[in-house]
């Protein structure tokens, strides 16, 4: 994916079914759907970790479940720090096993029912297990195979975020995701010197309240009246050289309307 990375590339954003789910054959069909619909838009894939903190299903198990094919160089992992050890061990291998390369390495949401890998898990004297100390373990552990994005708010204090973002450059991280953007935004820009590819997320949504309330962020009057396709096209034009990460994207009618 990384050797490729050059202009706007498009990521799209595929859950997996929650493990309380009401209806998981229909789940497994939704999952399935939009897989399908990425491949032929030749859409790097993105399979979300626990999103939200909401105990979902694992990639591989869903994609074997739904009898997806795989194509490595179109996939991104999402994968956060709420594992056991075990488990993250796990996915890793099937990771390998399967040839997928590309890793979203994040500090993810959690509670009580997630367990949060502890830094003698990992082999860390530090507080705690951040996105850095992930990467690095999975470095130490499978040396020259992933290649790790990371994920970059551009809504916190600008310091302290472009501080850790170096911090994660100097971990090993070659491409890096934001959160999602509304036309433009100065702590966007400043990404344009950093020297490693960035994908900027489009909110397809018409909710952005949902973003607003998420990362913090008070709307304006005219944000308050977000059309995410008028968004897309702003980001298209104010960053022709990022990537752009697809979120909530229509994949019936919404998308004919982006001009891909």
């Amino acid at each position: 994916m990384i050797d490729s990375f050059k202009g706007q590339i498009y990521f799209n954003e595929v859950m997996t079914p929650k493990q309380k789910s009401e209806d998981i054959e229909k789940d497994l069909e939704k999952f399935a759907t939009k897989y399908e619909a990425s491949l032929e838009k030749d859409f790097v894939i993105c399979i979300t970790d626990n999103p939200m903190g909401l105990l979902s299903f694992e990639a591989f198990e869903t994609i074997e479940a739904t009898e997806m094919p795989i194509k490595p160089e179109r996939m991104l992992i999402h994968l956060n720090t709420f594992h056991r050890k075990e488990d993250l061990d796990k996915i890793l291998k099937s990771m390998v096993d399967n040839d997928v390369k590309n890793i979203l390495a994040i500090s993810g949401d959690g509670d009580e029912r997630l367990h949060r890998l502890s830094p003698e898990e990992l082999g860390f004297d530090v507080n705690c297990i951040t996105s850095v100390e992930l990467i690095k373990y999975i470095k130490r552990e499978y040396p020259d195979f992933f290649r790790f994005g990371v994920a970059y708010n551009h809504y916190e204090p600008a310091e302290s975020e472009r501080e850790k973002m170096k911090r994660k450059i100097d971990a090993g991280a070659e491409f890096i995701i934001t959160q999602p953007v509304i036309r433009k935004h100065e702590n966007i820009d400043w990404l344009k010197s950093v020297g490693i590819p960035v994908v900027i997320e489009a909110w397809m949504s018409k909710r952005i309240d949902r973003v607003a309330e998420c990362v913090g962020y008070e709307l304006s009057e005219e944000e308050l009246n977000y059309d995410p396709v008028d968004n897309f096209n702003a980001l298209r034009e104010n960053y022709p050289d990022f990537g752009i990460y697809f979120a909530f994207l229509g994949l019936k009618k919404q998308i004919l309307k982006l001009n891909l």
